[in-house]
């Protein structure tokens, strides 16, 4: 069932997902996430902002830095990805050994959980609602 996550904790999951295959690459992430209990969809959560950072990555020509700022603007968490190329530093070869990921992918994606997306060349910006619980209660047994 999907659950609700904080925002700072939900973000740090998925950049944890990920950081591994950032590192052989040669990718720093940065990130700015302002401290709030504001909560999101934790599966809308890991479709969209993985998904638009392994495409924003696929995409770069070699090493580059990620930056990664949330924050809560109008009632919407409003995450942006941002990517951009360094000169110094390397990272491994990439092939990856699976379809990028496009734009139209990430945009489905965005559209099954209901998000709007922005995206241009570097940078992608997701808005997403606050999570609304619609599971049922449960009372813990004692």
């Amino acid at each position: 069932e999907d659950e609700g996550i904080r925002l700072p904790q939900g973000i740090e999951e998925c950049l944890a997902l990920l950081a591994s295959n950032f590192n052989f690459r040669g990718f720093t992430v940065a990130k700015e996430v302002a401290e709030t209990d504001f909560e999101v969809s934790r599966v809308a959560l890991r479709h969209l902002l993985t998904s638009a950072l392994i495409m924003l990555t696929d995409a770069a020509a070699g090493p580059c830095d990620v930056q990664v700022k949330a924050e809560v603007v109008s009632g919407f968490a409003e995450i942006s990805v941002r990517v951009t190329p360094r000169t110094e530093g390397e990272g491994l070869p990439f092939e990856p050994s699976y379809r990028e990921l496009e734009w139209a992918d990430v945009q489905a994606l965005a559209a099954a959980e209901g998000v709007e997306l922005v995206h241009d060349r570097d940078q992608l910006v997701i808005r997403m609602p606050r999570a609304i619980a619609t599971a049922p209660l449960q009372i813990a047994p004692l």
